[in-house]
């Protein structure tokens, strides 16, 4: 299988690692080689709830043997995507109200860019240097990294960046602005925290030009910082949300969720304004209802805090300079991409995935599923000491 995986299936880096996959649960990858992985990854913050979570292979199970794809998106109204949008609203405040199912992150951004220029009737966008929004056109355009979008270019025009936690910066956002879009937890960056009052400032920043705020909440989403969204935590409701990742609890989805009166404008002039044909997947949407069942309903957002007290507490060596980000969601600084890379190796040698930060690689990746329990923090965070001594 890894000499077919290298051969027919396409590859996104000249080095990826080729593990082969047996299967999946909880907090374990188990490869073909008989060895179980504990896993600090969760796919990159899309398992929330662990691998092969029982609520949500049900809940596929069930809507499977109902039907599949029945029409493209927005048509017929079927019952679980139905639902799932109606929980979405009741949990979250006011004015957030409507959402638009899509199939991934990127696809939720490209939506929500055309959302704001067609409700504003205005072409500005406000990004950010360091962010990272997704890999489709539109999502590359508003990514601040230069080196991962120089080779695709020419990209959207009038798009204009500023720098995170820099209020400074705040004047550039004018009444010819569309929108702001930004990650509410800068990500690829390394997790990178708002300051005190940031986005509280920046919001009313938006209000006094008539500016759209979208938040970027595809990794913090799902109770990964504690709260079912990261800007619960920093005082302020965006225009326009984004999800996906975790919210699909390991299957393939996104959103975009504004109020009604901003979401009506995709519906006409013209008609069509966003189109999908699996973006509402009964499937999809199954699984991602069984998994905000769960977040909302069980202990695991209010155990965040604890579970990220124990990491910190744990990963203390000369060789970690600091440690970014909130809840489930840290990026250890270990000082050069190199040396984390090495790192990682020698911890996967060991039976424990990690993984880096797009654009800092000097920061390890730790996202592992929010259900992981506190002996397998500790199992894992030992093994990452055991490579930290190990590895010169």
């Amino acid at each position: 299988m890894n000499e077919d995986f290298f051969k027919y299936q396409a590859q996104t880096t000249p080095y990826a690692a080729g593990f082969e996959v047996e299967k999946a649960e909880g907090s374990y990858i188990y490869g073909k080689n008989g060895i179980a992985y504990l896993d600090f990854v969760a796919g990159v913050s899309a398992n929330t709830l662990g691998h092969s979570h029982p609520k949500v292979v049900n809940a596929i199970k069930e809507q499977a043997d109902k039907y599949l794809h029945v029409m493209v998106y927005g048509e017929y109204a079927q019952e679980k995507p139905v639902a799932l949008c109606k929980l979405l609203s009741e949990a979250t405040p006011e004015p957030l109200e409507v959402t638009y199912l899509v199939n991934s992150g990127a696809e939720a951004i490209d939506g929500s860019l055309k959302l704001a220029k067609r409700y504003t009737g205005r072409e500005e966008i406000i990004a950010f240097k360091e962010a990272y929004h997704g890999n489709t056109h539109g999502a590359l355009s508003v990514a601040g990294n230069e080196v991962h979008k120089r080779e695709f270019r020419p990209l959207l025009p009038m798009v204009n960046f500023i720098e995170f936690n820099n209020e400074n910066d705040f004047d550039k956002i004018t009444e010819k602005t569309a929108c702001v879009i930004v990650e509410t937890i800068q990500g690829a960056a390394g997790f990178i925290m708002p300051k005190d009052n940031y986005f509280i400032n920046l919001k009313k920043r938006c209000e006094e030009v008539g500016t759209l705020l979208i938040l970027d909440e595809i990794q913090p989403g799902f109770g990964r910082t504690g709260k079912l969204f990261a800007f619960e935590h920093f005082g302020i409701v965006p225009d326009i949300l984004v999800m996906g990742k975790g919210m699909g609890g390991g299957v393939p989805v996104g959103a975009f969720m504004s109020s009604k009166e901003i979401m009506t404008s995709l519906s006409h002039s013209p008609k069509l304004g966003h189109i999908t044909t699996f973006g509402g997947n009964p499937l999809i949407a199954a699984a991602s209802l069984a998994t905000l069942k769960e977040v909302l309903e069980s202990e695991l957002m209010n155990e965040t805090d604890k579970k990220e007290k124990l990491f910190r507490e744990l990963l203390v060596h000369p060789k970690i300079k600091n440690v970014n980000g909130k809840g489930l969601m840290l990026a250890v600084n270990l000082g050069s991409p190199e040396y984390t890379l090495k790192v990682a190796s020698r911890c996967m040698e060991k039976g424990l995935i990690v993984f880096w930060q797009l654009y800092r690689n000097e920061y390890m990746r730790i996202s592992p599923p929010l259900t992981i329990s506190e002996d397998e923090i500790r199992k894992g965070c030992a093994i990452i000491l055991e490579a930290l001594n190990e590895v010169k």
